[in-house]
């Protein structure tokens, strides 16, 4: 589990910038949860996943992972790092070595493991994200834009994380590489049942893979429940500078129009199902 307790952050304290980006948050993401973390820019969204890997120490309050309360002192914050993996956005920028491989290869080889165990991690990583074994052994930028991004992410892979937190990991790319992105990560927690938080600008991202949404706010979590409660709660995120999927809008509309439709729509594939129903009822009357 991920908990907060009371967590507080203020950049360049007792300065003339001075600016308290996270008051008072408390959280819980049980193991296995697939979590998305929304907000408009500033919200402290980006703020609080630098917490959760130690990355940055919060000015006061708790965070525990898996029970261990990461800001007491001593803390061995190397395997913290280890459990918890971060992708930040735009990974691609930061690949740098001469092959696929390598750039895989470089989290497991500084861990001092084993040539032959690195190769497995890396083949394994490999495989998870989608990437051909026939592209391992090119240059990283050769590779299109999508492909690098998965690289960036089994390089992450590659060191075992039992948590994988991903900062807008579609940002910049076309909607093939977006869709394919959001497969992979589908796909890495329904088999390995990782907890993974993803934080996105994209309510239709949002919508297609997360379980439960986060909704960050001037520094605070402003809701915090499943997919579709907090769509649900549409006219409370137009508030707030945020929006919910277009087909939610669109089946919003119809409902203010008298349709009687279900409220929780907000993906385009259970509205294909909705209308298909509502469609075979008037057929068969």
């Amino acid at each position: 589990m991920i908990k907060t307790e009371n967590l507080n952050y203020i950049y360049q304290p007792g300065m003339p910038y001075e600016k308290h980006a996270l008051y008072d948050v408390n959280i819980e993401i049980p193991d296995g949860d697939f979590v998305a973390v929304i907000g408009h820019t500033g919200s402290g969204k980006s703020t609080l996943i630098q917490h959760l890997n130690g990355l940055i120490k919060p000015t006061s309050g708790h965070i525990f992972i898996d029970g261990t309360d990461i800001t007491q002192p001593k803390v061995d914050m190397k395997s913290i790092r280890k459990k918890v993996g971060l992708v930040f956005q735009y990974p691609e920028h930061q690949l740098f070595e001469e092959t696929v491989y390598k750039d895989i290869a470089f989290g497991p080889k500084n861990m001092g493991l084993h040539q032959d165990e690195i190769k497995e991690r890396v083949m394994e990583a490999s495989r998870l994200v989608n990437i051909d074994e026939s592209i391992l052994e090119k240059s990283p930028f050769d590779l299109s834009g999508g492909q690098k991004r998965r690289v960036a992410i089994a390089g992450v892979l590659s060191m075992h994380p039992k948590i994988l937190i991903l900062d807008e990991p579609t940002a910049g790319l076309d909607p093939r590489g977006r869709d394919s992105l959001l497969e992979v990560l589908t796909s890495l927690h329904d088999k390995l049942n990782m907890t993974i938080i993803l934080v996105s600008h994209s309510m239709e991202d949002v919508a297609k893979v997360a379980k439960n949404i986060i909704v960050m706010n001037k520094g605070t979590v402003f809701m915090h429940g499943s997919v579709a409660e907090v769509f649900e709660r549409g006219r409370e995120l137009i508030e707030i500078g945020l929006n919910v999927p277009q087909v939610t809008q669109l089946f919003n509309k119809l409902n203010e129009m008298g349709a009687g439709l279900p409220a929780d729509i907000y993906t385009v594939k259970y509205a294909a199902k909705i209308l298909d129903e509502r469609m075979k009822g008037i057929n068969n009357v």
